[in-house]
């Protein structure tokens, strides 16, 4: 029986790729750089922000990009243009709470990126029971040893675990490390067919959907 619900918070719980593309090119113009194309972000979303704006913005000084970022991030949250997530999906967290779930997000993203979701006044704050971010785990995806830690602490077998995410590299590291893997349709970046030859347990179109999979697993 699934008794761990772990998150991809990117394009899975909150679809973001959009918002941290006009955020990330609010932050390289500021910096002289001329504004990337929407494809370029999309060429490498997923990856931890430190490798893909490398590739992104060529020459960029990536430590002034990072400073600026958690400057810049939450200012773009206090109006409300990134990191939404709609009552729908809170609702599905308070669900699977009912059901007697653990709950835990594990992102690519750092610790600057992720404490305004930690904090005491988000709704997140009572409904996830930890967060797992690029700071407090050995290793990142898709290194199957990413959930390493969560099992652990949660004392529970990989097979009675279940990881959520959108992209390719949480299906490798998911199925890797032995967990269910539920693939999240919902931002239409991605497709069934781009996951062909990978293992995925169940394909969902929206959020809501997972709860059906995890109540009869």
């Amino acid at each position: 029986m699934i008794k761990l619900v772990i998150i991809d918070f990117d394009d899975t719980l909150s679809l973001t790729e959009e918002a941290c593309f006009h955020l990330e090119n609010h932050i390289a113009t500021k910096m002289g750089f001329s504004p990337m194309k929407r494809e370029t972000h999309l060429r490498n979303w997923g990856k931890p922000i430190k490798e893909a704006i490398k590739e992104r913005f060529p020459k960029i000084d990536v430590d002034t990009f990072m400073e600026n970022l958690e400057e810049t991030l939450p200012q773009f949250v206090k109006r409300n243009e990134i990191d939404i997530i709609n009552d729908l999906n809170l609702n599905v967290l308070d669900k699977l709470r009912t059901l007697n779930r653990k709950l835990a997000i594990l992102t690519s993203r750092t610790i600057s990126e992720v404490k305004h979701l930690m904090h005491v006044a988000h709704p997140l704050s009572r409904r996830i029971d930890t967060f797992y971010h690029r700071d407090n785990t050995k290793h990142i995806k898709p290194d199957p040893r990413v959930f390493e830690k969560a099992l652990n602490e949660f004392e529970v077998k990989p097979v009675d675990a279940v990881y959520i995410g959108d992209s390719l590299s949480d299906a490798i590291s998911a199925k890797g490390a032995g967990l269910h893997f539920i693939a999240l349709l919902e931002s239409k970046i991605r497709t069934r067919a781009d996951f062909n030859g990978l293992d995925v347990d169940f394909f969902a179109e929206t959020f809501s959907q997972i709860i059906g999979y995890i109540q009869t697993h």
